[in-house]
């Protein structure tokens, strides 16, 4: 499966990696279908940021309540790995819904250029490849 991902929400991820490090950065990827056109930057809540996340569940609620008011879609959630792959870390397994959402994760420690894109699903996650696309 492809998901399309726009410029301006890849720079979004990237800018939010590097700016959080050495934390892990955390957002909510959003818009229709499987086109991410937006992230949702988040506060990282989690007790122990440099190496795992939980987004702010305030901010998953106000963006659930503007998807029902005609915003754009929920499609999942991103989160960088300052030290790690961009691959889903055994926490990142555990933790996931397996509801078919979509994961954005960045590895790097300063330039963040890396980001790979997950299904979650019943089984783990499935690789996704990525079409970049203008805005």
């Amino acid at each position: 499966m492809v998901v399309e991902v726009t410029r301006e929400a890849l720079e979004a991820m990237r800018r939010a990696a590097r700016l959080a490090h050495p934390h892990e950065a955390c957002g909510i990827l959003l818009g229709p279908a499987s086109r991410v056109t937006t992230l949702c930057e988040a506060t990282n809540v989690h007790p122990s940021p440099q190496t795992h996340f939980e987004i702010d569940p305030q901010a998953l609620i106000d963006a659930h309540r503007q998807a029902r008011d005609g915003g754009p879609a929920v499609l999942g959630y991103f989160h960088s790995h300052p030290s790690g792959p961009a691959e889903p870390s055994a926490t990142d397994v555990e933790m996931a819904a397996g509801d078919g959402s979509i994961w954005a994760i960045c590895a790097g420690e300063s330039d963040a250029s890396d980001i790979r894109f997950f299904r979650s699903g019943k089984g783990g996650f499935t690789r996704l490849s990525m079409d970049l696309i203008d805005g």
